[in-house]
Formats: structure tokens, sequence, C-alpha cells
């Protein structure tokens, strides 16, 4: 199976906030081998075999129930496979880990906490100092744009920006790979394509591995470096994607090809 390099690069995009960069974060390496994956009385996906490099993005698609938020679950640690092997830079994946982020298409905020309070979260939980978390909070709010929004309570901001909030908070205590469990699904198209374009941009310089699970098969010729297609309770395919990131690369004749393989993946 093909791979992607160790390294990827995103194009160029405002940011308005300008905050300062943030601190760059190693990738981690995620492999999974002959691995079945589920629920001890019900197995949804079997004989996985997939190697997600460091630095990449990985898209997931496929027709519901397939397996593709079990995959997810699997590689964050919340449900060991059933057969096989699940490692993380050759080392067995036990369990969770604050190396691995998972981002919801729910945001998950606390609703009673402010969205700085929300970021400042798992910072806590590492045991900063206050005022480092304080600092290192308002700089990813920055970063997303939010920082004129950040003393709101979740429920005073938009969808939007609720996912922007929880995106800082997940890549806020630096994790090595991030795990994005349909994160846009409920956000209107506009906002879709500007949280996507922001997520390449915050993405950016940051070496953290993310595999994203998706329905929208543009969402994944767009972000992924690779696309990996489940059905029938397997990995069918994994495929580089020809210009990731590259938004005038949609007419692409070789983009497009792509695309309509993984429409026929999906019986549409």
């Amino acid at each position: 199976m093909s791979t992607s390099s160790e390294t990827r690069t995103a194009p160029p995009t405002e940011n308005a906030g300008a905050a300062p960069a943030p601190p760059t974060v190693r990738g981690t390496r995620l492999t999974l081998a002959g691995a079945e994956l589920g629920r001890p009385s019900s197995p949804v996906v079997s004989g996985v075999d997939l190697d997600v490099a460091p630095g990449e993005i990985l898209t997931v698609v496929g027709s519901s129930g397939c397996g593709k938020s079990t995959l997810l679950r699997t590689l964050a640690g919340l449900l060991p496979p059933l057969s096989g092997e699940v490692t993380q830079d050759g080392r067995p994946l036990t369990g969770p880990s604050a190396d691995r982020a998972l981002v919801f298409q729910e945001d998950a905020l606390l609703p009673w906490r402010t969205l700085r309070a929300n970021v400042e979260l798992p910072l806590a939980i590492q045991g900063l100092p206050r005022s480092q978390r304080r600092a290192q909070a308002e700089t990813w709010l920055d970063h997303v744009g939010l920082a004129d929004r950040m003393q709101q309570l979740p429920h005073r901001v938009s969808g939007g920006q609720r996912q922007r909030a929880q995106l800082a908070r997940a890549l806020a205590a630096r994790p090595r790979a991030v795990l994005m469990d349909e994160p846009f699904g409920a956000l209107d198209a506009q906002t879709r394509a500007g949280m996507q374009d922001l997520l390449v941009d915050v993405l950016h310089g940051t070496g953290a591995t993310v595999v994203f699970v998706t329905h929208d098969v543009d969402e994944a010729l767009f972000l992924g470096d690779r696309v990996a297609l489940l059905g029938s309770g397997r990995l069918t395919a994994v495929r580089d994607v020809p210009h990731p990131r590259d938004r005038s690369a949609h007419d692409d004749p070789a983009r497009v090809a792509l695309r309509r393989e993984v429409l026929t993946s999906l019986g549409t």
C-alpha cells in the first residue's frame, strides 16, 4: 500500500487574527494490521490493514453504518480491536492518550465554561499553571478567529464558532494525532467550506497526523492526502488524492476520476 510523504504542505490562507504560530508537533504513525473492529457481540469491520503516516491527512468515507466511527474510536483507544493489531509508532495502542485528540460533530463544549475556559481545560488536566494555560488558550482562540469571543459562553455564539472553539481546544494540548468524526457535518455549506479552509490553516506547520471521517466526498477529496473507502464490512481501497487542499483542482481529470470511483463505492 502506498503511503504519503512524512510531511505535508498546505496552501496559504488568510488569517485575520495574525496569531503567533502554534508550536510544531511531530506527527505519529497509526497502524492497523489484520484488525477486526467493533464490539464482541457485533463486529463491524474485518481484516483492516491501514498505515497512516506521520503528518498525513487521511480522510475516511463510507455509507452509514459501515464502521467509520468504529475505526476512529479504535484509533482513539476507546474500543480495543477484536483481533489483529493496532499500534502507534510501532507500540500497541492500549487506551486513550493525550497524544490523540478526538473531535466530534457535536461540539461537546461545557456550557457553563466560557470559550477560553473550555480551551484551557485540557491544559489544566496537563497541570499547566493558570497563567500559561490562559496565554495558550488565548493564542489558539486568536488563531481560529475567536479573539473577540473568548469570554462568551457556548450558547451565545454560532455553531461554526463553537466548532472553531472545539478545534482550538483539541489542538491546544498539542496532540500528535487529531481524530475527527464528521466535525463539520451539521454546518451549512458556506460555513463548512470556511471551516475546511480554517482546518488547513491551523494544521499547517503543526505536523499532526489527522484521520478525518466524513460522508461528504468533495470534503474528503479536498482535505485528504489519501482517502480510505469503507464498505461491506471491510476496507475496500485507499487512494492517493491528486492535488490535495487545492480548490482549483476540483475539475482536474484525475480528481474527477477519483471522485467517480468513490461515489461508485458508495453506491451513488
